[in-house]
């Protein structure tokens, strides 16, 4: 029998590479190590995307870039052949900034830009750029900055890193601006579809959770209006309808640039991680997919991994399954949602914390469990129903 495992990070306790291993862990000390079992861990273009593409066989590389608040750091990308994947949290994310102390104001995404310039080196022409939890609300000026442009006030000093500082920007010079971008193809791998500017933009969104007072807000979401009038003069009219495209205010405005001046293509996450780690394909000749994340809610219906891994088993013919650590869904939203049964830690373990501490051993419990029901019937109509009726699982009709 071959089981496919296709889960995202647990976040806050557990990689997406690491779930699948207790998973996979409990399932074959069930089934006396008798399974074929394919591990895929998967993302939505945020956080975890870089262990997704590891895991699909791209080869972790490292760079030394600025971090956040410029303070040299050491960052991970991907590369496979041509193509790179590069996670904007390993460079200019929350999860990075020393001591973890916030700088809504003055955080820059200027690492990412140097990541890029690295997978540039390294040969790739073909970049996935996944945004999530950054730091920065700069609109990807420290990007353009990262390869080469520099932005200038009215006496041609350059300005000093975040986005409060470009409400002082006069000109941006381009001319240092490295020439291999002509020849490089961008994704920008995102769900938000937030514009630039305004009350559902980049400032007003999101900086509250980069530490963003009121005033903080205003002032940020008036100096990236000052940076689309600079880059509209800059190259031409292209520039300010960027800053109304869906996903602009990505990542503190980074989607913006990546949008505007490196003529980057949006895409759902999913879809872009579920594309380079080839899941459809792989899924030829699976009896079972098993995916999952942290917590199933309402937003996991809005594209997030688990439904896009099984809408993926869906057209594939393979009946699915989700684990998690808590789930809030209805027996009607996981069955429309391409489930055939959810089964969430707090079943084994009512204490949140204690879920979050102990998600490896819980998750092989249930990975245990699940493999008992393999053991005694094939994952037929017969064996689904088995695994659907099991105890402490979502009942749902089959």
């Amino acid at each position: 029998m071959r089981v496919v495992i296709a889960p995202d990070k647990f976040k806050g306790s557990l990689s997406a590479p690491d779930v699948a291993r207790h998973l996979e862990a409990g399932l074959q000390r069930a089934c006396g190590g008798n399974l074929d079992v394919l591990l895929i861990p998967v993302a939505d273009g945020g956080e975890g995307t870089l262990d997704a593409a590891v895991g699909s066989g791209f080869t972790r590389r490292s760079a030394t870039v600025s971090g956040p608040t410029g303070a040299p750091l050491r960052a991970e990308f991907a590369v496979r052949g041509r193509e790179a994947v590069i996670e904007l949290a390993a460079a200019s994310g929350l999860a990075v900034l020393p001591e973890g102390l916030k700088d809504a104001t003055g955080a820059t995404s200027l690492g990412t830009g140097e990541l890029i310039r690295a997978a540039l080196d390294a040969g790739s022409r073909q970049i996935i750029l996944g945004v999530g939890g950054s730091a920065n609300t700069d609109g990807g000026a420290g990007i353009l900055q990262g390869l080469g442009a520099k932005f200038l006030d009215a006496d041609g000093n350059e300005l000093p890193p975040g986005g409060a500082a470009l409400a002082r920007l006069d000109w941006i010079d381009f001319s240092g601006f490295d020439a291999r971008l002509d020849g490089a193809r961008f994704v920008l791998a995102s769900d938000v579809d937030n514009p630039l500017l305004g009350p559902q933009g980049a400032a007003a969104i999101f900086g509250p959770q980069k530490g963003a007072t009121p005033e903080d807000v205003a002032a940020l979401d008036a100096a990236l209006a000052h940076f689309v009038d600079v880059l509209s003069a800059e190259i031409g009219p292209r520039a300010r309808k960027a800053a109304e495209a869906p996903g602009a205010g990505a990542a503190g405005g980074a989607g913006y640039a990546a949008i505007a001046v490196l003529a980057a293509t949006r895409r759902p996450g999913i879809d872009v991680v579920l594309e380079f780690t080839g899941l459809a394909e792989r899924l030829a000749g699976a009896d079972l997919v098993i995916t999952g994340e942290g917590s199933l809610d309402e937003q996991s219906l809005l594209g997030k991994t688990p439904v896009g891994v099984a809408r993926a088993a869906r057209r594939a013919g393979v009946p699915a399954v989700a684990v998690c650590g808590r789930s809030v869904l209805s027996p009607e939203q996981i069955s429309s949602s391409g489930f055939l049964a959810v089964h969430a830690l707090t079943e084994l373990e009512s204490n949140v914390d204690t879920c979050i501490a102990e998600a490896a051993p819980l998750l092989e419990r249930l990975g245990r469990q699940l493999g008992e029901q393999l053991t005694n019937v094939a994952y037929s109509a017969q064996g689904a129903r088995a695994l659907d009726s099991a105890p402490g699982k979502e009942t749902l009709s089959v």
